[in-house]
């Protein structure tokens, strides 16, 4: 059973509390897959310049957002971890001479969480976290996403959660979509479906508008982009599963890499 390796953003924290579009879309994508063995999450809320992953036999959850009714911090998503997960991406990082390092205690920051608690709600599948390093070219992310791509072929689902547009300083109230988030998206679409790596790779030089969309204090939200891209190097088909915007410019999309 070979899965796809997903980019999904994962917007507002408040996304766990909310019914639209696309929290629909996540249930139902959750559905039509094949039910993963585990699940290996890069979140652009664990930026880390040393690669981390989580060792946990169990996961805590965290609330690692300030602000939000108090209903949010209620919320638990009491996934399992895998020793075996663990330690098969050991095993791959080892083989390709990246230095990581299990880390116990952490919990599943709201990058993680708040998606799998829409994909997945009965928490029933192993999870194992892991940090990106925004400091890194992309191409160095790409590489690390490769090093575990014929874990798809196990049921293992890689995930990369983030976001393409999204510059909190940026938003508004707005039900319609601000033209410069929808050509910078609609750009790194081009680029995906054709697999472009010498462009995406300079993103940040060639991609219209890419200074609104990715700031400079933001770029670990577009990151995870790249570590899943690379996870399926073994195949380099892209699909654009769902597009929606929420407050003017804050892209929601998932893509699909087989």
């Amino acid at each position: 059973m070979t899965l796809p390796a997903l980019f999904i953003a994962h917007g507002s924290p408040m996304m766990a509390l909310e019914d639209n579009e696309y929290t629909r879309f996540l249930a139902r994508l959750g559905r039509e897959l094949p039910k993963p063995r585990g699940i290996a999450v890069f979140s652009a809320h664990w930026d880390d310049p040393d690669q981390r992953l989580t060792d946990d036999a169990e996961h805590g959850t965290m609330h690692d957002f300030y602000g939000f009714p108090e209903e949010m911090y209620q919320i638990t998503y009491p996934a399992n971890g895998s020793a075996e997960l663990t330690n098969q991406i050991m095993q791959r990082f080892e083989a390709g001479n990246l230095h990581a390092k299990p880390v116990t205690g952490r919990g599943l920051d709201h990058g993680a969480w708040v998606i799998l608690r829409k994909m997945y709600p009965d928490a029933d599948i192993p999870v194992v976290a892991l940090s990106i390093d925004s400091k890194r070219s992309p191409s160095e992310q790409y590489s690390i996403g490769a090093m575990l791509s014929d874990l798809r072929e196990d049921g293992i689902l890689i995930i990369g959660s983030g976001g393409l547009v999204h510059n909190l300083r940026m938003v508004h109230p707005s039900d319609e979509p601000d033209d410069w988030a929808v050509q910078f998206d609609e750009w790194i679409a081009e680029q995906l479906e054709t697999w472009n790596l010498h462009s995406l790779f300079a993103y940040d030089k060639k991609a219209p508008h890419a200074r609104e969309a990715v700031p400079s204090y933001g770029t670990e939200h577009l990151v995870p982009l790249f570590y899943a891209m690379g996870a399926a190097d073994n195949g380099r088909k892209a699909e654009r599963l769902f597009q929606s915007y929420q407050y003017g410019s804050l892209s929601l999309n998932c893509w699909s890499f087989q």
